[in-house]
């Protein structure tokens, strides 16, 4: 989905949701969907530092907290960062695959999965929480 594409469609389930895409919002996620993998909160922050002027750290993280509780962003925290979340419009937890050797990022919707274990959980009276789970491997380009 290209970026035009994506801001529409992050349109489109914000205001489903009730809440507002604001322009600082819509900003910081554009930032996002520069990267193409993981991408951290400093990097945003320079970055809207470098078009805006003036920004704070709490600025960042309020809007990157936001995307994350909006479904558009996944936030990982094994590598301290943030993904954009390719299933837009739908509500899920991620299986986020990171290439090791090239740092390609690839999700997958793990939601079956977790359900699964959760049911072998549940037998032992474990109860899992919310999950997006980090694998970590070779991607096929690096495989080769």
């Amino acid at each position: 989905m290209d970026k035009a594409c994506f801001i529409a469609a992050a349109d489109r389930q914000c205001e489903q949701r009730g809440v507002r895409l604001t322009a600082l919002r819509r900003q910081v996620l554009e930032l996002v969907l520069a990267y193409p993998g993981v991408v951290k909160a400093y990097q945003v922050l320079a970055d809207l530092q470098r078009e805006r002027g003036i920004a704070a750290p709490p600025t960042v993280y309020r809007a990157l907290d936001f995307l994350v509780e909006a479904g558009l962003l996944h936030k990982v925290d094994a590598l301290n960062g943030y993904i954009v979340c390719s299933h837009v419009g739908c509500c899920h937890e991620g299986l986020i695959l990171v290439c090791s050797e090239c740092g390609s990022v690839n999700e997958l919707d793990a939601t079956p999965a977790l359900d699964a274990l959760r049911e072998q959980a549940s037998l032992l009276g474990f109860a899992i929480g919310q999950q997006n789970l980090l694998l970590t491997g070779q991607c096929q380009a690096c495989r080769v």
